[in-house]
């Protein structure tokens, strides 16, 4: 059986204009402004006029681990938002923009897929409306005026040797992860060893997201630490000069961006930090103005519920003052298989024993997202070849969860593949989540934060956390900053540090190799294990297989 990719699914999408999708959430044309007939940016007069409306129904769209065999994870954030729409409600998508490094690495794309995707296809996992460069250069600024300060006479009496404002790019490149800059003599400067990050690990990227205005996202680029003193007193972005900047920069940036599902109804396509890197989620002012003009708002967060749900929870919802009405965990009987032992090439056999035991994942994740005090529905991402008997076994393993689990066929039906799920999903909503609550309160200690998501959520035996490492806490503690959120850098393919320990390990501890204050953005990074802040690509890149066909248009995104 041979079915359309998604680039010639989204090719042949018939799309409205801009203006259209707008009038659906009442927002009028002169408060777009519009990137061409099919992207638009919302106005910040726009945004401010709805203030006074009441919140709809918040929708969180999380999922397992990731596995080679696919989640459908997004694709299932826009099939349910589809599918709202189809059974009458008012409802909207928030999705992150796509990051050029994994597009051009190991994804190929970030849109949905199927019949259950966001469009423009090739412009949103391409350079869209240009946020994520805006996001690159007012970093690259900052970097490049902490040299120049401390070329032109160090008057803030920099350390050298303790710079940690590194440099972006939105492309995954092993070779920039540590470099020596400033070579060649007097004219080029003082010789630093530096490295890049990629964009979406960027604290102004994380500061954007989190920033609920102009002045909001002002206030927090002049809290970034770029550098400490001899002292090791801390030195600001303000203290450089660089916020005002920065934030000029990142003016039109800050507007979220409207874009349409296949089935024509609106989506917020806005912000992207990396899930294991970064908190994982779309932009608070994009999901904050969704939620006053639609009546439903389905957003995602990234990788398994173990990092997205995790700081969609603890993070971007304490920031926000938002609370989920309901949680959609997405998993798939391909998923179930590999985490039972299957190897990818034999996933086309029927095997229950194997979902079953793979089932031990989804489980964990039921449970942890339960603890957050909110209600979760399973959603079966459908893929041909799925038995019978095997979509069976994983609603029967969710029922001793105290869950159910619904069968979704939106990749090859869209709004039709969702409309059970939609209908549950409206029900439990309408019902909300009064007991949401993170999992940890402002005052415990940054140690005890760290320790507490490793043993909840990843139900590890605890942190490794060296003395080193705690006496920097305690420094950042002194300092203030002991009320911060954590957020936890590691592995997504699996609980622990081991990404080949897939299921439901136990046994096992997490390593914190190293903390980093992001002041601005108003959390502590730990990172744990081997997780890279600069991915490498693959070793067959998809690069390698995107290019213009003989017609001019782009072929291998997907």
């Amino acid at each position: 059986m041979s079915f359309k990719s998604d680039i010639e699914i989204a090719r042949e999408a018939s799309k409205r204009p801009i203006q259209e999708i707008g009038e659906k959430l009442g927002i009028g044309s002169d408060d777009l402004l519009p990137y061409g007939h099919d992207k638009a940016k919302i106005s910040q007069r726009f945004i401010d006029s709805v203030q006074d409306n009441p919140n709809g129904k918040l929708i969180l769209v999380t999922a397992i681990n990731p596995t080679p065999a696919g989640e459908g994870k997004t694709t299932t954030t826009v099939g349910l938002g589809d599918g709202l729409n189809a059974i009458g409600k008012k409802a909207a998508v928030c999705i992150r923009e796509a990051s050029l490094g994994p597009c051009f690495g190991m994804k190929g794309g970030a849109a949905g897929g199927g019949y259950a995707q966001v469009v423009p296809m090739e412009e949103m996992n391409l350079h869209f409306t240009g946020d994520f460069h805006a996001i690159t250069s007012a970093h690259n600024l900052l970097s490049a005026m902490i040299d120049n300060h401390i070329y032109w006479g160090n008057e803030l009496q920099i350390d050298t040797r303790r710079v940690v404002w590194r440099r972006v790019m939105d492309m995954n490149d092993r070779a920039l992860r540590q470099i020596t800059a400033s070579l060649g003599g007097v004219a080029n400067g003082f010789p630093r060893e530096t490295g890049f990050d990629i964009t979406v690990a960027s604290e102004v990227m994380a500061c954007l997201c989190l920033a609920t205005s102009l002045t909001d996202l002002q206030k927090r680029l002049g809290d970034i630490i770029v550098a400490y003193t001899r002292e090791r007193d801390p030195i600001y972005a303000r203290d450089i000069k660089a916020d005002g900047a920065m934030t000029v920069l990142l003016k039109d940036a800050m507007q979220p961006n409207l874009v349409q599902t296949l089935e024509n109804n609106p989506a917020f396509v806005h912000g992207g930090p990396f899930a294991n890197i970064a908190h994982g989620c779309n932009s608070v002012i994009a999901t904050t103005t969704a939620l006053k003009v639609a009546d439903y708002v389905v957003t995602e967060a990234g990788f398994g519920a173990d990092l997205g749900a995790e700081k969609f929870m603890n993070i971007k919802c304490r920031k926000a003052g938002l609370a989920p009405d309901c949680v959609v965990l997405v998993a798939t009987v391909r998923a179930m298989k590999m985490n039972g032992g299957v190897a990818k090439a034999d996933l086309g056999s029927e095997n229950v024993e194997a979902v079953k035991s793979g089932c031990a994942n989804l489980g964990r994740h039921i449970e942890n997202v339960k603890s957050f005090g909110v209600p979760v529905v399973v959603a079966i991402n459908h893929f041909h070849g799925d038995t019978a008997a095997e979509i069976a076994a994983v609603q029967e393993f969710v029922k001793t969860q105290g869950s159910e689990a619904i069968l979704c066929k939106h990749w090859a039906n869209g709004s039709d593949g969702t409309r059970d799920l939609a209908t549950r999903v409206a029900q439990i909503a309408e019902q909300g989540s009064a007991n949401f609550a993170p999992i940890y309160p402002d005052d415990m200690k940054l140690a005890d934060k760290i320790d507490t998501i490793c043993r909840k959520i990843y139900r590890a035996d605890g942190a490794l956390i060296d003395g080193k490492i705690r006496a920097q806490l305690k420094q950042w503690e002194d300092q203030g900053y002991g009320h911060l959120p954590v957020c936890m850098a590691k592995t997504q393919y699996s609980f622990s540090t081991d990404p080949e320990a897939r299921g439901a390990p136990t046994g096992f501890t997490v390593p914190v190799r190293e903390v980093r204050l992001s002041a601005g953005a108003g959390f502590v990074v730990a990172i744990c294990g081997e997780i890279m802040t600069m991915p490498g690509l693959p070793r067959v890149p998809s690069a390698e297989a995107i290019m213009l066909n003989d017609d001019g248009q782009i072929e291998g995104l997907f």
